[in-house]
């Protein structure tokens, strides 16, 4: 699998490159975090069955599947694991109704994460459900109490 995030690289990977690459024998996946859905399509006319896209952008999941996406790959995926398999489950049964419904839900986690270190939201939340995974490798620093009680009242709503 390729992982693109030009966010946190600082570069991209071009189309070209994305095609050449697919065309490689043990290169079947790309998790795409650009938030692109226009990328992601000309990703999978350019590569084909060449390569399957999953999305890294937890907030287009469902767009993602109905475009012909293989799936996500997202942090707060990580937190809320029932309910996104909930929602591959309407996406796969065609049910976009109700996944949109629950898409929209999901998005209360990227409006609280935002602004906040990502990673250190997703630790906090899974530490707060009982799974102790430790703080973000350095330089990225744990949650202030703050932002702490922000994702505690967040995974509280979520209850599962």
């Amino acid at each position: 699998m390729v992982y693109t995030n030009p966010n946190f690289q600082r570069i991209d990977l071009s189309l070209d490159v994305i095609a050449t690459i697919a065309k490689h024998p043990r290169i079947q996946y790309i998790k795409d975090a650009s938030t692109n859905t226009g990328r992601l399509f000309s990703i999978m006319n350019r590569c084909g069955g060449d390569l399957q896209v999953f999305s890294a952008s937890s907030h287009v999941p469902a767009a993602v599947l109905l475009m012909g996406g293989a799936g996500w790959m997202a942090g707060p995926a990580c937190v809320v694991p029932r309910l996104s398999v909930a929602l591959y489950g309407l996406c796969e049964a065609g049910d976009w109704k109700s996944a949109m419904a629950l898409q929209q839900k999901l998005w209360s986690f990227n409006e609280a994460f935002n602004g906040m270190n990502l990673a250190a939201c997703i630790k906090a939340a899974l530490a707060i459900q009982g799974y102790e995974v430790g703080d973000p490798v350095p330089p990225q620093a744990r949650l202030s109490p703050e932002q702490r009680g922000v994702v505690e009242r967040l995974v509280g709503s979520f209850a599962e």
